[in-house]
């Protein structure tokens, strides 16, 4: 079954994307994943149609996907809610996790490079979307320095993620893979306003694994050895770190970074 939409033309709530000189970090637009630059359409900051970019908002159902690999770039799909699950096929011909994005962080831009999408978005769970017009994106950015400086951050974000992944897969073990990937999942979890340290998974433990390069029954054991140590309670999806200072001991970490 194939569960996706066409995106493209969903149209249910529209708000354009303005070239506001100050975006403001404080600001719960900030949640959208473009920061102040996205205001209400009744938003008195609200300029003449030329000078705004006019996107939609959409909901994904559980399981849907938003886009696939191979297909042609249209847009840019700021996450409002929700956690979506970014897979590849490998030379092999497997499925890999390459990804897990949260509420405030961008799909899409994979394809920007060559204008096709290089993974399958899928949603762990219902969730919201902006659907941002590319093309229209880039003309505004063309037009608004700050806007463009922000899209630079985006992409150079991508790359540092990337980057750091490459370095957990080749230098780390299995248990600090995994105690890795859950300090930086805290970290964005906090960064979004939510508990650093009591949260649910959406993401499956077979997930987790094709995502650090581990089988389903190591990442599995590995989570019974740290909560065995009491560093983790763990429950199902629900997790609650007993020790933070202990986690960070074990992928020798400092504690007070993150």
């Amino acid at each position: 079954m194939d569960n996706r939409r066409d995106w493209a033309h969903c149209s249910r709530v529209h708000a354009p994307l303005l070239s506001l000189p100050d975006a403001n970090p404080s600001s719960p637009r900030q949640n959208c994943g473009l920061g102040g630059y996205c205001t209400p359409i009744e938003s008195s900051l609200a300029r003449p149609e030329h000078d705004a970019l006019v996107c939609s908002h959409a909901h994904v159902k559980r399981g849907e996907t938003l886009y696939r690999l191979g297909d042609r770039l249209s847009s840019i799909y700021p996450i409002k809610a929700g956690c979506f699950r970014v897979s590849a096929i490998t030379e092999r011909g497997d499925h890999q996790v390459i990804g897990f994005y949260l509420r405030g962080e961008i799909l899409g831009l994979d394809a920007v490079a060559t204008q096709s999408h290089t993974s399958t978005a899928t949603a762990l769970e219902d969730s919201e979307v902006c659907i941002v017009p590319f093309e229209h994106f880039e003309r505004l950015c063309a037009k608004s320095g700050p806007l463009q400086q922000h899209f630079h951050k985006m992409m150079s974000r991508e790359i540092s993620v990337d980057r750091n992944m490459m370095l957990l897969l080749g230098s780390m073990n299995a248990e600090e893979r995994v105690v890795s990937f859950l300090l930086s999942l805290s970290a964005r979890l906090v960064a979004r306003g939510y508990s650093p340290v009591d949260f649910n998974l959406r993401m499956s433990r077979e997930d987790i694994g094709s995502h650090l390069g581990l089988k389903l029954e190591t990442v599995s054991r590995t989570l019974s050895s740290l909560h065995e140590q009491r560093l983790l309670d763990v429950d199902g999806r629900h997790f609650r770190v007993l020790d933070v200072p202990g986690l960070k001991r074990l992928v020798g970490e400092p504690e007070s970074a993150r």
